[in-house]
């Protein structure tokens, strides 16, 4: 059933977009009363080293929190799909150690994850630890310990405040393993901040997407923002069927850039410690004729010279604490692309809410 445009407020997947801001809120009031940090890691300052695991969002969700684990702790952390833990466990079991696990799911019921979760424990003898959003899941059955942000669960095939649920989550875990109070101070007050925001952000996506369509979209990001660029791509690919990319932002110049035109979207997330460098490749897309979006906190006058679209967070706190926020304009992207197509987002061609195998 197609959504007409007048109908998209009524959506789940909308609703779910901008329930953000207090779904955030709640799932750090969660973890403040929970134990589960302790339960994870222990009360020793022992350096481990983690693996997170997921598929598909929850894949690029272990790719951010990852990355976020090593920057705020400073111990090793990489992330990988359930799949190479099912195909090549030898690879995992090479590494083990002191190796203790993350799987991540939000419906802990998808059938390659909960398999990787019984290899990681069963198999290659690991701690294992799970994050969902539902009560009582087969990933539960699987993990030494879960936690459940029952509040972040949706409705929606779309993974959305899903992602960013979890991904707060972890890096609070991160920030707490790291005696590192003022960061977690600081997601509580961005997520406070930013349910005032995301309103202001829609109505910007939505007359964005009503004016312009596009043949490639692209998402470029460093760092801690490089898994965001692979979830955006994937939000703007689900939701409205288009063709999308992502790339290190720097490595987009060495080769993929041949495919810029002035039907390509280009959307660049703009980093605080990267900016200069990043700035030069975005200024490079504008004078190939492509269509430029900046994602960042604050934009200064370089950023909006060479844009065409401009999404300022304007939050306090530092990169990291804000790579939550990041994500959700590409999924506001993909949502009104998804409407302007004559798509309903809400049921997304091919895709089924939970990927179970026989």
């Amino acid at each position: 059933m197609l959504m007409k445009p007048t109908e998209y407020a009524q959506s789940e997947t909308y609703k779910e977009i901008l329930s953000q801001g207090a779904v955030w809120q709640s799932a750090l009031l969660q973890l403040k009363a929970s134990n589960f940090g302790k339960k994870m890691l222990g009360s020793n300052n022992r350096k481990a080293s983690l693996l997170f695991v997921g598929c598909g969002t929850s894949f690029y969700l272990a790719d951010a929190a990852a990355t976020s684990w090593t920057l705020l702790t400073g111990e090793p952390a990489r992330a990988v799909p359930a799949s190479e833990i099912l195909l090549y466990p030898s690879l995992t079991r090479a590494a083990a150690g002191d190796l203790q696990a993350v799987v991540i799911s939000r419906s802990g019921r998808t059938s390659e994850t909960v398999r990787a979760a019984h290899v990681l424990r069963k198999g290659i003898l690991i701690p294992t630890w799970g994050i969902t959003c539902a009560e009582k899941s087969e990933l539960q059955a699987e993990c030494d310990s879960t936690l459940v942000l029952s509040a972040a669960d949706e409705k929606s095939t779309v993974m959305t405040r899903s992602f960013t649920s979890m991904l707060i989550s972890l890096q609070w875990l991160a920030a707490t393993h790291a005696g590192n109070a003022e960061f977690c101070n600081s997601l509580e007050v961005m997520a406070a901040q930013f349910d005032t925001r995301i309103r202001y952000l829609a109505e910007q996506l939505e007359n964005f997407t009503a004016r312009l369509s596009f043949e490639d979209y692209i998402f470029l990001g460093q760092g801690p923002f490089h898994g965001i660029a692979r979830e955006a791509a994937l939000k703007v690919m689900e939701m409205s069927c288009s063709y999308s990319q992502s790339f290190h932002t720097l490595e987009f110049r060495h080769g993929p850039k041949a495919i810029v035109t002035p039907r390509t979207a280009l959307t660049f997330f703009v980093s605080q410690a990267g900016q200069q460098a990043e700035v030069e490749v975005l200024e490079e897309m504008k004078d190939l004729h492509g269509v430029t979006i900046a994602i960042c906190n604050k934009a200064d006058e370089s950023i909006r010279r060479s844009s065409d679209l401009v999404l300022e967070l304007d939050l306090p706190g530092d990169e990291l604490s804000l790579l939550a926020p990041h994500i959700v304009p590409s999924q506001l992207m993909g949502f009104f692309t998804g409407v302007a197509k004559g798509l309903n987002p809400d049921l997304p061609k091919n895709l089924t809410r939970v990927v179970v195998l026989d």
